[in-house]
């Protein structure tokens, strides 16, 4: 097991090192540059701004400094937000994103799987027939059209929810169901499509045959053995949804790590995109260490091993 992290991690930093290159130089290599949009700067003030932030370093000097800036996190000065660092952008960011993935990723998590569940229970009929539609439209709309639409019957014409901003529970309700909905249709597809699998195999066949009751084989049994996909899953998920989702956090005001992200794009702001893409990988790579874990939690069977999983 010890040997089996260690060398996950060894592996986890090398992903890491290529990932903080390959942005490094994927910017470098990007037309114009964080001062591009400031036209009426003389070039002698330009020049300046680059020597200050170190822009007229040699390339290489600068990824050098870049990769010691990474080991030691820090991520340097926004360059266009002037009284922030990069780090200080992340402190602020990512608990609001945290908070609303968290709510996403439970709501996404409780009610696929219980859409799943009574899916596969009760198959090819009504109740099958609504969980398909369901996750069909989940999986088939995007998130911001359904952000949009939640604003405007929600928020405009029933005036049940602020329609953006970020100011409280109230606030958190929309844009929490605009990112559920993808999630929510893919685990619900995942747990219906393993449930109805281990529902006909022979073990669930012979606990019914031993007199143990629906609830006690599909909870203790079935539920167990199907949701390994959907741990799968949830690696990059839990990832993706806590950082921050772009587009919702950009179309309900929520000032998360995902809104962030767009404006340094559209400000080519260097250190800052670089910085969120570096701390995307982080917590991306450690979820799927993680997800490895759980499933020794969530099936015995699998022991972590020198060579992986047996």
């Amino acid at each position: 097991m010890i040997r089996y992290l260690g060398k996950r991690i060894f592996f986890m930093a090398i992903s890491l090192f290529l990932i903080t290159t390959a942005t490094f130089f994927i910017m470098k290599a990007i037309p114009g540059g964080p001062f591009t949009a400031e036209k009426n700067v003389p070039e002698e003030i330009k020049a300046a701004l680059e020597a200050h932030y170190g822009l007229d370093k040699p390339i290489f000097e600068q990824y050098i400094d870049y990769l010691e800036r990474v080991v030691t996190w820090d991520l340097g000065p926004s360059f266009t937000e002037k009284s922030s660092t990069v780090n200080d952008m992340i402190n602020r960011g990512f608990p609001v994103s945290a908070r609303l993935g968290l709510q996403a990723l439970l709501v996404a998590i409780f009610g696929g799987i219980t859409l799943g569940v009574i899916a596969a229970l009760k198959y090819n009929k009504w109740q099958d027939s609504s969980a398909t539609v369901i996750a069909v439209l989940g999986l088939s709309v995007p998130s911001f059209i359904l952000a949009s639409f939640y604003q405007y019957i929600f928020a405009i014409k029933l005036g049940w929810f602020p329609i953006a901003k970020w100011e409280g529970f109230a606030h958190t309700v929309l844009p929490t169901f605009a990112l559920t909905a993808l999630p929510l249709a893919f685990i619900a597809r995942l747990t219906r499509s393993n449930m109805i699998e281990i529902l006909n195999q022979d073990f669930i066949k012979t606990a019914k045959s031993k007199g143990l009751s629906t609830f006690v084989t599909t909870f203790k049994h079935a539920i167990r053995n199907a949701l390994l996909p959907v741990i799968t899953y949830l690696g990059p998920l839990i990832a993706t949804i806590l950082t921050g989702t772009f587009v919702v956090e950009r179309i309900f005001g929520i000032p998360g790590l995902g809104r962030e992200f767009v404006l340094s794009i559209t400000n080519r702001d260097y250190t800052v995109i670089m910085g969120t893409t570096v701390f995307y990988s982080i917590f991306l790579v450690v979820c799927v260490l993680l997800v490895d874990i759980a499933y020794t939690l969530i099936d015995p069977r699998i022991k972590l091993t020198d060579t992986g999983k047996e």
